[in-house]
C-alpha cells in the first residue's frame, strides 16, 4: 500500500531506523503512476499481479519475481483476490560500489525473473527473498546487515547472468567476452564522466567502434540508447544535489552536465515526472 503520495512521489516509511520495508499485500487496489527512491521487489504468492513501467506492461504469475529500479515511474494493478510479497530497500549508499551502480543501470527500469527465462538463478533468487523475509520479521541484532548481504548477492547473481548471456553481441566466444568487458568499462566511464560534455562520437571513438556500430551494440547491451543512459546518470546525480538546499537549481543543472537550465528542467520532467523545484519541495516535506 502507498501510505504517503505527493504528486507522483511516494514516501516510503521504512521499518525503524533501517532503509527496509517488507510486507504482504492482499489489497484489491490499483496504484497510480508513482516512483520512490528505494528499489522494489514484488513476488505474487497467490494469484497474479500486473505492472507497467515506462510504458512496458508486465503480467506477473505466482512465484515470478519483479524488480523495479529506484526512481522508475510505475503503476500496479491487483486482481480481485490475491496476495503478494513487496520488499523495498534503499540503495543510495550501495551506489558507491561500482558494480552495484552498473548492475542497476543495466536492469533499469525493471526486470522480470521467471523460472523459464532465468533457470540458472531463479531458485536461488527465490530462496534469498525467503531468507530476507524470515530475517526481517525476526528483527534481531544485525538483521539489516544480513538482509543487505543477501540483496547484494541477489544483484551479483543477476549481473553475472546478464554478462553470461551477452552473446547477443557476438557469436564468437572470445570476442563476446571482449565486448562484454568493454561495454561494462564504457558504462563505468559514462557514470564517472557524465557531468562532462560527452558525445556519442567521442565515446564510440574511445571504445574503438564506428558511431553506427557502437550505437547498435550499446543499445543491445544496455537496452537504452547512449543519450538516454547518459541523461539517466545525470538526473540521478541531480537528485542527490537537489537534496542540498545550498545548491541552486542552475548550479545543479550546469554541474550535472546540462548545457542550459531549460534543457535540465525539460529532461528532469521527462525522467521524473516533475520539475526540479517540485522535486526539491517534495523531498523537503518528506
Amino acid at each position: 500500500m502507498i501510505e504517503t503520495l505527493n504528486g507522483i512521489v511516494e514516501t516510503v516509511h521504512y521499518h525503524g531506523h533501517t532503509k527496509l520495508k517488507f510486507y504482504y499485500n492482499n489489497q484489491y487496489e490499483n496504484y497510480p503512476a508513482h516512483w520512490h527512491t528505494p528499489m522494489e521487489i514484488i513476488m505474487p504468492v497467490k494469484n497474479g499481479y500486473h505492472a507497467e513501467c515506462c510504458g512496458v506492461e508486465y503480467d506477473l504469475r505466482e512465484g515470478d519475481i519483479f524488480l523495479i529500479c529506484p526512481g522508475t515511474i510505475h503503476t500496479l494493478s491487483a486482481p480481485e483476490t490475491g496476495e503478494r510479497i513487496i520488499f523495498q530497500i534503499g540503495t543510495t549508499s550501495l551506489r558507491e560500489i561500482k558494480d552495484v551502480d552498473t548492475i542497476l543501470s543495466l536492469l533499469s527500469p525493471a526486470i522480470l525473473i521467471t523460472p523459464e527465462q532465468y533457470p540458472g538463478i531463479y531458485e536461488t533468487i527465490h530462496d534469498l527473498i525467503m531468507e530476507i523475509k524470515e530475517e526481517y520479521f525476526r528483527d534481531s541484532f544485525f538483521s539489516e546487515s544480513f538482509i543487505y548481504s543477501k540483496f547484494l548477492l541477489m544483484l551479483s547473481l543477476i549481473g553475472q547472468n546478464y554478462t553470461n548471456t551477452a552473446d547477443q553481441l557476438s557469436s564468437n566466444i572470445s570476442r563476446q567476452q571482449e565486448y562484454t568487458d568493454k561495454f561494462l568499462s564504457i558504462c563505468d566511464y559514462i557514470s564517472t564522466h557524465c557531468t562532462e560534455d560527452l558525445t556519442l562520437e567521442q565515446v564510440a571513438e574511445q571504445a574503438g567502434f564506428s558511431k553506427f556500430y557502437f550505437t547498435r551494440l550499446f543499445k543491445q547491451f544496455t537496452n537504452v540508447s547512449f543519450y538516454k543512459y547518459l541523461n539517466q546518470k545525470r538526473i540521478a546525480m541531480a537528485e542527490n544535489l537537489l537534496a542540498q538546499e545550498e545548491n541552486s537549481i542552475t548550479d545543479v543543472a550546469l554541474g550535472c552536465g546540462f548545457s542550459s537550465l531549460s534543457a535540465f528542467i525539460r529532461m528532469f520532467k521527462i525522467v521524473k515526472g516533475c520539475t526540479p523545484t517540485e522535486y526539491r519541495k517534495m523531498q523537503n516535506e518528506c
